[in-house]
């Protein structure tokens, strides 16, 4: 499916300019944030060749077209939401304050294009929205989002891959392959695992792993050396992305 420019025209034709299109990415993985980005691109403006939802294209393909998103759009804003986030607030309402913290970012709005279902209290708090199911493939601005946002996600999940070798999430980002389970019972966890999460499937798959990598016996040595040693996580406060390291990611600038 191509997305279309249909509901950015219906708006601008109204007057409005600028016009937001969100989308997040890392719902469904076990560790790590999760990353929204809100776009606002020019009225009027023709649709990038290739550009369609991220789950959708290639690694290279999205790495191609971010930049060049970036260059078309009038404004651009990341947001994220921690896991110590995730953890306290259940990944849907932190997954909505991500979507807030980017359209933050990009300042002045008129309207809001989100993909997904209607927010209990979004417009309160972003203005104006209209939710469309399946966004990120029928919305070009949501699309672009969507890309901006994947394409910030996987160089985290790369950096902290490099912080916390042999979990491949630098291959799986935070998903739970079988590498990535198979990981967990030999490493333990990392501060960036999501708890809630892994009690969840723990109980779907009668999985005896403790929670708690300090109390489990099962975790070698060398884990328990590696968290001894983080004492200043990669990212601010237990994962929490700050406007420095977003910028960092956006630009892809390596720590």
């Amino acid at each position: 499916m191509i997305p279309t420019l249909r509901h950015e025209r219906r708006l601008w034709n109204d007057g409005l300019v600028r016009v937001v299109g969100v989308d997040e990415v890392g719902v469904a993985p076990t560790c790590g944030a999760v990353v929204a980005a809100a776009v606002i691109m020019r009225p009027g403006c023709h649709r990038i060749p290739g550009v369609r939802d991220s789950k959708t294209m290639s690694a290279a393909q999205r790495e191609r077209l971010a930049p060049v998103i970036r260059k078309r759009a009038l404004a651009i804003g990341v947001g994220a939401a921690s896991v110590r986030e995730i953890d306290q607030l259940n990944i849907y309402h932190a997954t909505h304050l991500a979507m807030r913290r980017a359209i933050a970012r990009v300042g002045d709005h008129e309207h809001v294009l989100v993909d997904g279902n209607r927010i209990a209290g979004f417009e309160a708090q972003v203005g104006p929205y209209s939710a469309i199911v399946d966004g990120d493939a029928k919305v070009y601005s949501i699309a672009c989002a969507s890309v901006v946002a994947k394409v910030v996600r996987d160089r985290m999940m790369e950096r902290l891959a490099a912080r916390y070798p042999g979990y491949g999430w630098e291959r799986n980002q935070g998903y739970a392959t079988l590498e990535h389970r198979q990981a967990i019972r030999r490493l333990g966890l990392t501060p960036f695992h999501r708890r809630s999460f892994l009690a969840l499937q723990r109980t779907l798959a009668g999985d005896q792993l403790s929670l708690d990598l300090l109390a489990d016996p099962a975790a070698s040595s060398e884990a328990h050396d590696l968290l001894a040693r983080e004492l200043v996580p990669v990212m601010v406060d237990d994962a929490m992305l700050d406007a420095d390291d977003l910028e960092s990611l956006e630009l892809g600038v390596h720590a």
